[in-house]
């Protein structure tokens, strides 16, 4: 059944926005860190996209071509979901863009996994985003060795707050949490959290919860590239390409992109972020939230860079809980420069339009909120150099049941699996392969799971 929400739908946007930065949460090994990002990749042949040349010469206009299954959108969950569609069945394609060369000036769509840091932790206050979670960080290891690409670094999650016992309930809930699902945890006092991590300087009277092992960060960028290089060694054929409509045309489903190109497929799976609100591009509009972030960056230098050893993924939470803060260790990122990563700013900033979506990536970011971070990184690791502080734009797209939205259209053969709510990147691979399985058996088979899935459309 079509599930409607009244009054509440987003304006129409016109490009690829997803979940970079979100307040819930928020390689080979440099010495005190983890090196698995060196370059944009998913841009050419040479980073394992290899059909992207085969897409140009074979492609003739005005010609439809026929596939089993089209995943729209080659992010984090289209590529998952195109790798797992390929295990058992051919004729599988994946339509999503290149990464764009320079995000200032780009006019065309945005992704949300250009970026090298996202925090991947098993614990959860909800038991389908642990399950999501855990399913998919249990899969990292056989995704990097099938296709050759690190992604993953286990450096362990650390998520302090206040103590338990004195009004504050952070920690108590993340204890609780981690007790469910059976996650081996530690705990440590303020004495122990400054001798085992003297880098921070947290306020006083709080303690940490360190999940040590199946928790860090992944490169989201080497994520995809990964996905997409098992997805092509498994048959599936990829084009760099912008669906801008996916129809139900004469009993099949078929996309049209902006070079002009034709695609028809059984069925179609629209996986395009922030996106799959744009105007005209699904049946019915998709009922979600798209919200503007800010993240800000700190140049570590090589030779600072043993300060920081063994720094874990951080989630924060003081006494006043607006500065509830993420943290992501030291990581190379493109330019070849290390980055230390903070985000989780408190307000919520619709955006709604096509030019306020374009405007804000190309605005690079709200200088206050970055300030903002720097403030709190000037009590939080002293020893870090402010002045090295750079920032970036992104976006979270949120769905009104607080899960990602994975079902169908009005159409039976046009299907969606878009909405991270800031939580995703850690579980995309799962994510994908429920996404994979709506396609294939037409419905969500996995009993393991309460959460409603169901995509809500807009009346």
């Amino acid at each position: 059944m079509l599930r409607v929400k009244l009054g509440s739908c987003a304006q129409p946007i016109s490009l690829l926005v997803g979940e970079m930065a979100g307040r819930p949460e928020g390689g080979k090994p440099h010495p005190p860190t983890h090196t698995i990002s060196h370059k944009p990749s998913g841009i050419d042949s040479a980073n394992g996209y290899n059909s992207l040349e085969w897409n140009r010469n074979s492609a003739s206009a005005g010609m439809a071509k026929q596939f089993k299954y089209i995943v729209v959108g080659a992010g984090m969950m289209g590529a998952a979901a195109a790798r797992h569609l390929a295990d058992s069945n051919d004729g599988v394609a994946l339509i999503g863009p290149r990464e764009p060369a320079d995000i200032k000036t780009h006019q065309g769509v945005f992704a949300s996994h250009y970026d090298a840091a996202r925090i991947t932790r098993t614990i959860d206050s909800n038991a389908d985003w642990a399950r999501l979670a855990n399913r998919s960080i249990a899969r990292y290891a056989e995704i990097e060795r099938e296709s050759g690409v690190a992604f993953y670094g286990e450096v362990g999650c650390l998520i302090v707050g206040k103590t338990r016992g004195t009004g504050f309930t952070y920690i108590e809930n993340v204890c609780a949490s981690a007790d469910t699902l059976g996650v081996a945890t530690e705990i440590l006092d303020d004495a122990e959290l400054a001798a085992r991590f003297p880098y921070f300087v947290f306020e006083t009277g709080c303690e940490g919860v360190f999940e040590k092992n199946n928790a860090g960060y992944v490169n989201p960028r080497e994520l995809v590239r990964a996905q997409i290089t098992v997805a092509e060694k498994r048959g599936v054929t990829r084009f760099d390409d912008i669906a801008i409509s996916v129809r139900e045309e004469g009993g099949v489903a078929t996309v049209r992109t902006a070079s002009g190109q034709v695609y028809t497929a059984d069925k179609v799976l629209v996986a395009a972020g922030g996106f799959s609100i744009a105007e005209g591009l699904l049946p019915q509009a998709l009922a979600m939230e798209v919200y503007a972030r800010t993240v800000a960056f700190f140049e570590i230098p090589d030779d600072e860079l043993h300060r920081y050893a063994g720094m874990p993924s951080l989630i924060y939470e003081p006494g006043d809980p607006r500065k509830h803060i993420y943290l992501l260790p030291p990581v190379r990122y493109p330019d070849g420069k290390f980055y230390l990563k903070i985000g989780g700013e408190p307000d919520d900033v619709s955006v709604k339009t096509d030019q306020e979506i374009r405007n804000w990536f190309r605005s690079g970011g709200n200088a206050s909120v970055r300030d903002n971070f720097s403030d709190i990184i000037e009590t939080l690791i002293p020893s870090i150099d402010r002045s090295r502080i750079s920032m970036a734009a992104c976006v979270t797209s949120f769905t009104p049941t607080g899960f990602p939205a994975i079902g169908y259209t009005s159409s039976p053969s046009i299907a969606v699996l878009t909405g991270g709510c800031g939580s995703a990147a850690k579980s995309s691979d799962e994510i994908g392969r429920l996404g994979a399985q709506l396609l294939v058996e037409g419905h969500i088979i996995d009993g393991d799971y309460t959460a409603d899935f169901a995509p809500v459309f807009c009346a």
